[in-house]
């Protein structure tokens, strides 16, 4: 792949990955409520961005700063928000990012930054297993805004094809994974609205 092919892909993941986060934020803020939306998943974001911040400075991974900044502050407002609306919620906002955060400090003690690098991977991968479970489990989903979900989906493939070009296994793993849990979410929303039309209720989700 040409590098400026590879450049316009860095500037699209950036865009989508600063705003997929700002309908969810806005949805929250908007109405109130956070019906759908998993404290950890709050949790595991600060960490994870945390932790690409990390990665990216001594590898030189440039293009990763500006969505890892960005998206670490809007993860941190959302969680204000979601303790604010529930008066609680910290435990599984701690569990997720103690979940998600030790294990590349560990394996970065244990074998440096390539098996670091592969943890990172597999966590980012895994980082919206905790949304995707909460959205599947809740009975409602009208605080998840699809378009969050559908921009991640988007972001994730885009880092999955330039971790392929550049052979970075940290991108690889985690834009796969990341894809995967952005399309579970958006069939349970899919399938939740359609459930409430169909019995003549309320929609169950409007639009971001």
């Amino acid at each position: 792949m040409s590098s400026v092919m590879l450049s316009v892909l860095l500037v699209v993941a950036n865009v989508l990955g600063a705003g997929m986060l700002v309908p969810q934020a806005l949805r929250m803020v908007r109405t109130g409520r956070v019906d759908g939306v998993s404290g950890a998943w709050l949790g595991v974001g600060v960490a994870m961005n945390v932790w690409w911040v990390t990665y990216a400075l001594p590898h030189g991974l440039w293009g990763l700063l500006p969505v890892s900044l960005v998206c670490g502050v809007l993860y941190a407002s959302m969680a204000a928000r979601y303790l604010r609306v529930l008066g609680g919620g910290v435990r599984p906002m701690l569990a997720g990012a103690t979940l998600f955060g030790l294990p590349p400090l560990v394996s970065l003690g244990i074998g440096g930054w390539e098996a670091a690098a592969l943890v990172i991977g597999l966590s980012y991968g895994a980082q919206f297993a905790p949304a995707a479970v909460a959205a599947v489990r809740a009975p409602s989903v009208a605080g998840i805004s699809s378009l969050t979900w559908s921009m991640a989906g988007i972001e994730a493939l885009i880092w999955l094809v330039y971790g392929l070009s550049i052979g970075d296994a940290a991108l690889i793993v985690g834009g796969a994974g990341s894809g995967l849990m952005a399309a579970v979410i958006l069939v349970r929303v899919a399938v939740g609205s359609r459930t409430t039309l169909r019995t003549g209720g309320a929609p169950a989700l409007s639009r971001a």
